[in-house]
């Protein structure tokens, strides 16, 4: 997967990042938006570094808290080596937000007037090989008979264009609503954060790209979860939420 298209070098390295493939679970973690790294030949994208570490980058705390999850659980944990900003996995290559020009306050010098050349390009680079690599793993599970509950881990700033945010967790779904169903009522008898259903995202703001593509698609019950960021800035805080979003996924499965 080197070196596709041109957007990444041999330093680079592959754009998908695959822990315990073994994983004896059937929960099937998936971190799109796991890091703030961008790929060699594209420098800063003309940002700043505060711009960089910001959540337009990447989900800050998501896969800290996606791989205690797999640690917990034996379960595999798929996620993309590269900042939202050159490619967006959660979205088709369709989509503005792909390779979005703004994000929240910031213009991205580096995403101006893309032209279908370079889309192209990064589709063939980091969105194709991204998915392909679940889809294999998803192919590889079904042919040892092992089930699969597709899982996203997301993080969402408290504060989004100047207004604060209360609710803490979000369990989101699309059409296939068995998981989140279950989740949400166990998060209802044991209430350790403010939980809500398709908050602060839903389906109509396009985040369920991922679910649809692999889940939905295949027929495999899935969930998307958004832990807001500051919940999940330290080891205890991922340590908990973890431990908590392990408990709701464990006890939901089981009823």
């Amino acid at each position: 997967m080197l070196a596709q298209q041109g957007i990444l070098t041999k330093a680079d390295g592959d754009c998908v990042s695959v822990e315990r493939p073994d994983g004896s679970s059937a929960i099937l973690l998936v971190c799109e938006h796991a890091s703030r790294a961008l790929p060699e030949r594209f420098g800063d994208l003309g940002l700043s570094a505060e711009a960089l570490s910001s959540h337009i980058a990447w989900d800050p705390g998501a896969l800290a808290v996606a791989r205690r999850m797999s640690a917990s659980l034996n379960a595999t944990l798929v996620s993309q080596r590269f900042s939202r900003l050159i490619y967006d996995c959660n979205r088709p290559p369709e989509s503005a937000g792909a390779m979005p020009e703004t994000s929240e306050i910031y213009t991205i010098p580096g995403n101006q007037h893309l032209d279908e050349a370079d889309r192209h390009a990064r589709t063939q680079g980091l969105y194709i090989p991204f998915h392909d690599g679940i889809r294999t793993l998803l192919k590889e599970r079904a042919e040892r008979g092992q089930k699969t509950v597709i899982v996203t881990i997301h993080s969402f700033t408290p504060i989004y264009n100047g207004n604060p945010r209360a609710v803490e967790l979000g369990i989101l779904h699309d059409e296939d609503r068995w998981l989140a169903d279950r989740m949400l009522d166990a998060a209802a008898e044991a209430p350790l954060y403010r939980t809500e259903r398709n908050q602060p995202y839903g389906p109509e703001d396009g985040v369920t790209h991922t679910l649809k593509l692999h889940g939905i698609a295949n027929s495999l019950h899935n969930v998307m979860i958004e832990v807001r960021n500051d919940l999940i800035h330290d080891d205890v805080g991922q340590g908990v939420v973890a431990d908590y979003l392990t408990g709701l996924l464990q006890s939901s499965l089981e009823a």
